[in-house]
């Protein structure tokens, strides 16, 4: 900033014919220079400014009339006001000079304030964009690790094998529920397929998903589990990712007692804050540190689509985990 003070003096000598004046003209640099720094630093505070009460990303057209402007008129204000109080102070100059030097401190400086500007519009610009590209990037691949990881969590060798004993059971038991088991799993594989690589789904549609992977928890549990789920027709062309209910109903399961003596009941309703996923706290005794990737997973691909946290509540009695409904705009 003093380089670019000096410089500026320097033009404005060469530029303005002033005759001599009785002062140093190291004032004159001076000046030049404090002006400057106030330009400078005065436009980087109003560049902060704007970043947090209108972001580039969000509207940047906006946000070019608005800085563009703003910029414009506090740095004629700068150049002007101290200009002013030179001129009376240190260096009189009266009649046409003063009117000429005025003029042209203004002129110099707001052209080299549009300089500034475009230079630093088409960095952030630039820099946005690649910030853009790096996120889009970095999405698709967790993205697709998280679909890959949705699969992993349902296709697996313990899922498939625990369904497969319970139908071999109910086939000798009951033929009529073995066919109605057979259907539920096909729906919930079928959904799987079908849905895997969309980033979001209605919550209606995942509540048929749902409706059908509890219905195979329930055969395979029994009366050991119990689901109670209540949602207003309101809420069901909100959008959440798809099996998001279905990891934390896994994760439910996979952490807690469910038996005769302690049955696990998951409790899931929605309201305007969005879905709030219960079950009572019955840890199993034997059962391993989890790893938390099935709430990480949901957390993470949250982040792309709201601000809105998802939250964990943990007490003595109860696991609560709330997710946002987003809507489709």
């Amino acid at each position: 900033m003093i380089v670019a003070g000096i410089f500026i003096s320097l033009i404005m000598h060469s530029v303005i014919p002033f005759p001599k004046h009785d002062h140093n003209i190291v004032y004159d640099f001076l000046i030049t220079i404090f002006i400057t720094i106030i330009v400078w630093e005065g436009n980087l505070r109003v560049d902060t400014l704007l970043n947090e009460k209108l972001p580039w990303v969000s509207n940047p057209g906006k946000r070019i009339l608005i800085h563009l402007p703003v910029s414009l008129i506090f740095s004629v204000l700068a150049i002007y006001l101290p200009m002013m109080a030179y001129n009376v102070y240190v260096c009189n100059i009266s009649g046409e000079n003063h009117q000429v030097l005025m003029t042209s401190s203004i002129v110099i400086g707001l052209l080299i304030t549009i300089i500034i500007l475009s230079i630093e519009i088409s960095t952030q610009f630039f820099f946005q964009w690649k910030k853009s590209l790096v996120e889009v990037e970095k999405y698709k691949t967790e993205s697709v690790q998280a679909q890959l990881q949705n699969l992993k969590n349902q296709i697996n060798p313990h899922f498939l094998f625990n369904n497969m004993s319970v139908l071999s059971s109910l086939v000798y038991k009951d033929q009529d529920k073995a066919v109605d088991f057979i259907n539920q799993l096909s729906k919930v594989y079928r959904y799987l397929l079908d849905n895997r690589s969309d980033e979001l789904v209605t919550l209606e549609s995942e509540l048929t998903f749902i409706k059908s992977y509890t219905y195979l928890l329930e055969i395979r549990f029994d009366k050991n589990i119990i689901f109670d789920i209540d949602i207003s027709n309101n809420f069901l062309k909100l959008l959440i990712p798809p099996m998001s209910l279905q990891m934390l109903i896994e994760n439910s399961i996979k952490h807690n007692e469910v038996s005769a003596a302690q049955p696990l009941r998951i409790t899931i309703v929605a309201n305007v804050n969005g879905l709030v996923i219960t079950n009572n706290l019955q840890l199993r005794s034997n059962s391993e540190p989890g790893s938390k990737t099935g709430l990480q997973n949901i957390k993470e691909r949250y982040k792309y689509y709201t601000g809105k946290a998802v939250e964990v509540i943990q007490n003595e009695k109860s696991f609560i985990v709330k997710i946002p409904l987003l809507n489709s705009k």
